[in-house]
């Protein structure tokens, strides 16, 4: 049975997963790239820049795991661009150029319809107008059977945590204090919902938390 999971999601200490004030040239807002600096000396991450070095070690293996099983994704769609409202054209295709990484349906929430988007490599972003309910449902039968893994951004996974769809949660812990931005878990009572702490574990640059929803 399909899972919902939100794998490396990176939090500061503060508990906030992006900075203030994202725009084109801040994707993750202001101080925001400091959040994902476990990731990025990875070999995976190296591998998806086209380059073959990169660290092995814990940080690797755990973000190696995020993208096994996966059949289809879900993203909202500051995750997928800074336009806002009504689609201007066409020709905003991602941050990820012509391959983006996923290799799979990508279901982008929004209030604005648009046509499906496909890309190099096997990603369709497919515009979902209905919700997080029919974003889910339609991942799901895309997915044949494999999890879906919901990419974020902040305000979509508080949506789906508040309605206690999501099964799995990781999240990895930077050693850093961002001050301002998306705060997670603000407000929303993990354990009310029926999520409890699975196991944690200390990488090389940052703390991995694996929540999971009770049976």
């Amino acid at each position: 049975m399909s899972k919902l999971r939100v794998q490396s999601f990176a939090i500061s200490i503060d508990g906030y997963g992006a900075g203030p004030n994202q725009d084109l040239q801040n994707p993750l807002g202001v101080g925001g790239p400091e959040l994902m600096e476990w990731f990025f000396p990875t070999r995976i991450w190296r591998r998806m820049q086209g380059h073959d070095d990169g660290e092995t070690g814990i940080d690797n293996g755990i973000a190696e795991q995020g993208f096994a099983g996966i059949g289809a994704w879900i993203l909202g769609r500051n995750m997928f661009g800074p336009v806002r409202g009504p689609w201007p054209d066409d020709s905003w295709k991602g941050w990820w150029g012509d391959e983006p990484p996923y290799h799979t349906p990508v279901f982008v929430l929004t209030h604005h319809p648009r046509a499906p988007l496909r890309m190099a490599g096997g990603t369709e972003f497919r515009f979902v107008t209905e919700g997080i309910h029919a974003a889910l449902e339609q991942a799901t039968a895309a997915a044949g059977g494999r999890d879906v893994r919901l990419g974020g951004g902040v305000s979509t996974i508080r949506q789906y945590l508040r309605a206690a769809l999501i099964d799995e949660l990781h999240l990895a812990i930077r050693p850093v204090l961002l001050g301002s931005g998306e705060h997670l878990l603000n407000g929303i009572d993990m354990r009310a919902l029926g999520y409890e702490c699975a196991k944690c574990v200390a990488g090389e640059r940052a703390t991995h938390v694996f929540l999971r929803k009770r049976a």
